[in-house]
């Protein structure tokens, strides 16, 4: 089932149609061919929307910036990755796993990965929104992979897994360290605040 089929993502700037979550579809799979082969720097909505099949004015309906078109995609992925450890007794295991599943997203593809990093420190709105969202869903995977039954987890322990995820990710994008080393990082670290 394809992300537009589950129903489950709607795009930043509207409710969307079943044609018009078909043509978001499009574009933001077009992104993924076109970063990987003119990287961020050279990427344009007009060469997105080439690739897609759809005007340009049609895209730039959807997305604002090719920022936004970007972080659409990290939305996308992370609210589509399942919880990979949801069921282990052990709550830093829990915590480990989702740490580790996020950082490994977008880890394969060296354009994009690079691109999300960028896309993400913008001041567009809508990514700024995107940015939200992502962060919420994120917050909240952590404090459930947190979560006892003694109640809820502390919060300075949330927070600092969070500007542990975060620098991480920028490390990453800036490349210091492949995705794959900083999902490594990420998992020592994360052991050192848990502790």
């Amino acid at each position: 089932m394809s992300e537009t089929e589950s129903g489950t993502v709607e795009a930043t700037r509207r409710r969307l149609s079943g044609k018009q979550a078909d043509t978001v579809d499009k574009l933001t799979k077009a992104a993924v061919e076109v970063l990987a082969r003119e990287g961020f720097a050279g990427m344009t909505i007009r060469m997105v929307a080439s690739a897609a099949g759809v005007g340009t004015a049609t895209a730039y309906t959807y997305f604002s910036s090719k920022e936004h078109l970007v972080a659409e995609i990290f939305w996308r992925r992370l609210n589509a990755a399942s919880t990979p450890a949801s069921e282990d007794g052990d709550p830093t295991v829990r915590v480990v796993a989702e740490l580790r599943g996020i950082a490994m997203l977008v880890a394969e593809e060296k354009e994009l990965s690079g691109a999300v990093t960028s896309a993400l420190l913008g001041r567009d709105p809508d990514v700024e929104h995107l940015r939200a969202r992502i962060g919420a869903e994120i917050r909240k995977r952590l404090i459930r992979a947190l979560r006892t039954g003694d109640g809820e987890p502390d919060p300075d322990i949330i927070e600092s897994l969070e500007l542990l995820y975060a620098g991480a990710l920028v490390r990453a994008g800036m490349g210091y360290a492949s995705y794959a080393d900083i999902a490594d990082r990420l998992e020592k670290s994360a052991l050192l605040i848990l502790r």
